[in-house]
């Protein structure tokens, strides 16, 4: 108990807060909104050793939010949005290099050193210059989801 007001655990329970409590460090008076938050979606207990406790407690509250604003997937749905877009953004460097790859193939002036028939020469220009434009189309298919990002946190 930080002063004479109990933590914002045992007001919320309607217990006496004594000065040893293992929960007003880290639910204090002044923030009663974050212990019923976490209470409301996992209720409590105090079973863990006293090293992990602000660890879980961070975690709890963390998760207890995610479930506030998507009762459904809770943290689950931020990480499966974070992965999406990583994946979105992999994608997009690899179209970014493969444009870069067929920009220099074709500023690049044949070798000297190589002996290239005239047929070797538009087999490559066909074959693998011509497909390049359906690597770099793929980025933009509808088939890729791809949302702008959400202003607001995910994290909050």
């Amino acid at each position: 108990m930080g002063g004479s007001s109990p933590c914002a655990s045992c007001k919320l329970l309607r217990r006496r807060c004594t000065k040893d409590c293992i929960f007003a460090p880290f639910f204090p008076s002044d923030d009663p909104h974050k212990f019923a938050m976490v209470h409301k979606v996992f209720g409590a207990s105090n079973e863990l050793p006293v090293h992990q406790r602000a660890d879980a407690v961070s975690s709890l509250v963390y998760e207890a939010n995610a479930r506030m604003r998507d009762p459904v997937y809770g943290c689950v749905g931020a990480i499966s949005f974070l992965q999406n877009q990583v994946s979105q953004l992999q994608m997009q460097l690899a179209v970014a290099q493969t444009e870069i790859l067929c920009i220099q193939m074709q500023q690049e002036p044949p070798s000297t050193d190589q002996q290239m028939q005239p047929d070797d020469k538009s087999f490559l220009m066909h074959n693998n210059l011509n497909g390049m434009p359906q690597l770099m189309n793929y980025g933009s298919s509808s088939n890729v989801a791809q949302e702008p990002l959400k202003s607001e946190s995910l994290w909050t």
